[in-house]
């Protein structure tokens, strides 16, 4: 889902057309009821560049099936509104031209309604060719389907990031989701250390389902006997890092980072306030005080690369991550469990936690192509290839992410300044 943040992709069209239909009012369900606690107002605001409008992901991710399904597909299919493709294209140049994304915020019209009739109207469209379409004429729609649900699903993920950056600057501290969140009472052990022995592996998606281009081809990577952390690093370690001075020690730094630190001011992860000597944090069920045992979040590249130099160790490569996973459960706490924010560990001796869900987790791997990657042609090749510039590859999904979204082999990608996304930091060592 990214601007930068929609990803780019490929896919095996292997649902039938009843199966993608029915995952297709599900998805849509979902992103609906991810909005049901807003109020209009929430809709339209742009809190930074880095934040859409709700409004503004609502009308793109109907344009993209808009734009890449029925205009091909539906025969004899006109727009809702051609004017809708200029506002809600996000990043395909091929598509067309585009409005200027830090401008979002400024678009009144059309309305929170109108959008909603919008995606109401493409709703119907799809269902009618869902209905006049056979599997055996389809493989090309339904590959094209399957990613724009999972770019939906994306989206549904920019869609809590983005109205906690947005609710984060109001001063009256709204509430996005009311009540507790569901988690663990027994106090997470101090993390131990798993090792694997590495060796020659194969990296990338090996399967017949739905996979991002970027997770291919697969290829070999030699991977050096490594250990890593049982679990994230909590909010109780990071303070130690920070209480030890941190965030002024220029030798933990690289040197982008430190710019970061100065210019942005930066003393703590993304939401955090202290007062009356205590750390508190917005979160989407509320400002509270930290719980010292959750995983930290909203840290940027920079300052987790800072705290594995300040704790002796480093973070994964993107390879060990991959490998270092292929025994766990993909489970965890995703955005169906409806906490919306990181809980604490089980406290499970010896076991490896939380490496799926609660936070994305970074590691020290450059966004890159694999050995092989080429993008697919026209439009649809703009989703993840053109963005391998500059950016570091988080593994592992977070409270934002669904549990039928995510794959072990699945590659998101930030700037290493980043901080809005509910990111964390797992430790490794040689």
């Amino acid at each position: 889902m990214q601007v930068q943040t929609v990803k780019n992709g490929a896919a095996a069209a292997d649902r039938s057309i009843a199966s993608l239909a029915e995952r297709y009012r599900q998805i849509r369900a979902m992103t609906r009821a991810l909005c049901a606690p807003l109020v209009t107002e929430d809709y339209v605001i742009q809190s930074m560049q880095d934040v859409s409008p709700t409004k503004w992901h609502l009308a793109h991710t109907t344009w993209f099936f808009e734009t890449f399904v029925l205009t091909p597909f539906a025969e004899g299919y006109r727009p809702f509104n051609p004017d809708f493709a200029y506002l809600f294209n996000s990043y395909y140049v091929q598509a067309g031209d585009r409005h200027c994304r830090p401008k979002r915020g400024l678009l009144s019209r059309p309305t929170v309604e109108e959008v909603y009739q919008y995606r109401k109207f493409v709703d119907q469209q799809m269902a009618q060719l869902f209905e006049t379409t056979s599997d055996a004429e389809s493989t090309e729609a339904r590959r094209r389907i399957e990613i724009g649900l999972n770019h939906e699903q994306q989206h549904q993920e920019l869609i809590l990031t983005d109205i906690k950056h947005v609710l984060s600057e109001n001063p009256l501290r709204p509430v996005y989701a009311e009540g507790a969140q569901i988690g663990h009472t027994a106090l997470p052990p101090p993390a131990e250390w798993i090792e694997n022995e590495g060796g020659l592996v194969e990296i990338g998606y090996q399967g017949d389902g739905f996979f991002y281009d970027n997770e291919g081809p697969v290829h070999q990577v030699f991977v050096e006997p490594f250990a890593f952390a049982s679990r994230p690093v909590t909010n109780r370690e990071y303070i130690e890092f920070m209480e030890a001075g941190g965030y002024d020690r220029t030798e933990l730094w690289l040197s982008e980072g430190w710019t970061a630190v100065e210019t942005s001011g930066w003393k703590a992860p993304g939401y955090w306030e202290s007062s009356d000597g205590q750390w508190w944090n917005f979160t989407l069920r509320g400002f509270r005080p930290v719980n010292l045992d959750e995983p930290v979040c909203h840290v940027s590249y920079f300052e987790a690369d800072a705290y594995a130099r300040w704790a002796d160790a480093r973070l994964m490569t993107e390879f060990e991550w991959e490998v270092a996973s292929r025994d766990v459960v993909i489970e965890g706490n995703f955005v169906e469990r409806k906490n919306f924010h990181p809980i604490r560990a089980q406290g499970r001796s010896g076991a490896v936690e939380q490496m799926f869900g609660d936070v994305w987790e970074w590691t020290r791997s450059q966004y890159s192509p694999y050995p092989r990657y080429k993008p697919e042609p026209g439009a649809l090749g703009e989703y993840n290839g053109k963005f391998m510039c500059n950016q570091f590859v988080l593994r592992g999904g977070s409270v934002a992410t669904s549990e039928t979204h995510i794959r072990r082999t699945y590659r998101n990608f930030f700037h290493p300044s980043a901080r809005w996304q509910f990111t964390g930091i797992r430790l490794a060592r040689n």
